[in-house]
């Protein structure tokens, strides 16, 4: 259930900051298999209402929460952008396609994407928006 899920990253956030492993100037965890913006919501939660008294920036002690808990639009999208923006550079420079022997630029390339996580699915998603073709 919900209930016993949200147990877990509440005491998980309890451990990580007794051993100083958790906040905003210290490591920001963020979503990753298995977990997503509802888990790093119970992570802030519980973090702002234990030791947010002494940290004004409690509220940064993870990224990937809801906009409603203090999120950023994008950030979900945000990595697998990145990775298809890298790719789509180094493909528009004439001197690294010749150095490596291939046309310039994304469009009509074929795709292979490892991992289908948020970070796989956007960059699948925005390398078909780029003009390649994702085979996988």
């Amino acid at each position: 259930s919900a209930a016993e899920l949200k147990k877990i990253p509440r005491r998980y956030t309890v451990e990580l900051r007794k051993y100083g492993f958790l906040g905003a100037g210290t490591d920001v965890p963020a979503p990753d298999v298995g977990t997503s913006a509802r888990e790093m919501s119970w992570i802030k939660d519980t973090y702002a209402v234990l030791y947010g008294m002494d940290d004004i920036f409690s509220n940064a002690c993870v990224t990937g929460k809801p906009k409603s808990q203090g999120g950023v639009d994008g950030r979900t999208e945000a990595t697998g952008l990145g990775v298809a923006y890298a790719t789509r550079y180094f493909l528009n420079h004439p001197e690294f396609c010749k150095r490596h022997d291939i046309a310039p630029g994304v469009e009509g390339k074929t795709v292979i994407v490892q991992g289908f996580g948020n970070v796989g699915y956007y960059a699948a998603k925005f390398f078909s928006d780029f003009g390649a073709k994702v085979v996988g």
